[in-house]
């Protein structure tokens, strides 16, 4: 059963998630967070302000919460009716080991993020927004976290979903227990399901 620690917990997280669609001035003030500094797997571009923690909730909530966050649960609500083509495409193209390694390295973010944050004491919202049921709302949030002057980058997503600081703490830990390799996969994976989430609902 959640709690609420539990899903204060989960506001602070990650794969797993950003803030909804802003105005244009608060779109200004956020790519004005967002250097030119180089990411570990995506080129140029690290955000530095603070994490958009009710849509991390939200995403988190979706999943199944804190303590039974499940990746597969997560895509089928972003997904929704296209999950099973999606999930066939990412199979298709990525191969089905590095999909599975891809959901396990996932839920560990999702843990291991909880626990940092836990142990920070993070200050966190009461409620999730959007809605953890609206998987186009939640997909466009997500998307839009990860939007950057000219572009988009996955790694900008996840620091806006955690903050910068415990993305690349959760990197290290990625690292330490599966190799950079599963690493650079699951960032790799995330970016084409969110591209794919674009195309789907026309973001």
């Amino acid at each position: 059963m959640l709690t609420i620690r539990h899903i204060m917990a989960a506001a602070a997280l990650c794969a797993l998630a950003a803030p909804a669609v802003a105005a244009a001035s608060g779109m200004a003030s956020a790519n004005a967070m967002i250097t030119t500094q180089p990411s570990r797997f995506s080129g140029p571009g690290v955000y530095t302000g603070p994490p958009a923690l009710p849509v991390t909730l939200s995403m988190i909530v979706a999943g199944g919460g804190p303590q039974h966050f499940d990746t597969v649960t997560l895509l089928k609500v972003l997904a929704g009716k296209n999950f099973t083509a999606e999930a066939g495409k990412l199979t298709k193209q990525y191969g089905k080991a590095k999909v599975g390694n891809f959901i396990t390295v996932f839920n560990f973010v999702v843990a291991d993020s909880l626990k940092i944050v836990t142990a920070a004491k993070v200050k966190l919202p009461s409620k999730p927004s959007p809605d953890p049921a609206n998987g186009k709302a939640l997909a466009a949030a997500l998307w839009n976290a990860g939007v950057i002057p000219g572009g988009w980058s996955v790694e900008v997503m996840l620091d806006r979903a955690v903050s910068h600081p415990v993305h690349v703490q959760v990197m290290k830990d990625i690292d330490a227990k599966y190799g950079i390799a599963k690493d650079a996969d699951y960032h790799a994976i995330l970016a084409t399901a969110m591209h794919d989430l674009k195309a789907a609902y026309m973001l």
